[in-house]
């Protein structure tokens, strides 16, 4: 009878632990109707749509195109996707968007690196200093315009780690570079862009 009472107790608990999150641990997230990316995520449709399986997203230099999710990212998760630059150098995930402050992984064909840095993002301003922030770590890597890369990111107790094509790859301590530990998925493109096979999972 007790095991009985303490289940119906945990069972609201777990419910709101799962129903604010972009994923489940039973489940891996991902986007594939048109339903769903309108539901589940913030953006303006004539930047940011799905052509069948993928999510393609259309900026500028001048205006960057953002699209952010409505729920947060879990303590603890997984994102892997494959991303086309077709046009323009900058492609950018935002991380534990909070508050304008977002964690910046991001691949940038004007320095041919692939980033970890601190971020700003104030919604409905294109002013230079209002998007974007420094950059904390870099790798050097070749990156071109129409090719596809294949890209991971984990979050696992505190420690990020940013893979592109498993072989150029940055790591850091989030507390340790005091970058945000929680909150919600972004992407930003300075160009175009193609995102396909986008999976979020929690770890």
């Amino acid at each position: 009878m007790k095991i009985k009472y303490l289940a119906l107790l945990l069972f609201p608990l777990i419910l709101i632990s799962c129903c604010g999150t972009i994923s489940t641990t039973k489940k891996e997230y991902k986007i594939n109707e048109n339903a769903t990316l309108k539901s589940e995520w913030k953006s303006n449709p004539k930047e940011w749509f799905l052509e069948k399986d993928t999510l393609k997203g259309i900026g500028g230099p001048m205006h960057w195109a953002v699209i952010e999710s409505k729920k947060e990212l879990p303590e603890n998760y997984e994102i892997d996707f494959k991303v086309n630059m077709t046009k323009e150098s900058l492609f950018e995930i935002m991380l534990n968007i909070e508050k304008e402050q977002y964690i910046r992984t991001y691949l940038y064909q004007i320095d041919q690196n692939i980033v970890i840095g601190r971020g700003v993002y104030k919604k409905g301003s294109d002013e230079y200093e209002k998007r974007g922030g420094p950059t904390l770590f870099k790798k050097p890597m070749k990156l071109e315009n129409n090719k596809w890369y294949t890209v991971k990111i984990k979050v696992l107790n505190n420690q990020l780690h940013f893979s592109v094509n498993n072989e150029t790859t940055l790591e850091c301590s989030l507390e340790k570079s005091n970058l945000s530990q929680q909150g919600k998925l972004g992407f930003i493109t300075n160009g175009e862009v193609k995102i396909t096979d986008l999976t979020i999972k929690s770890l």
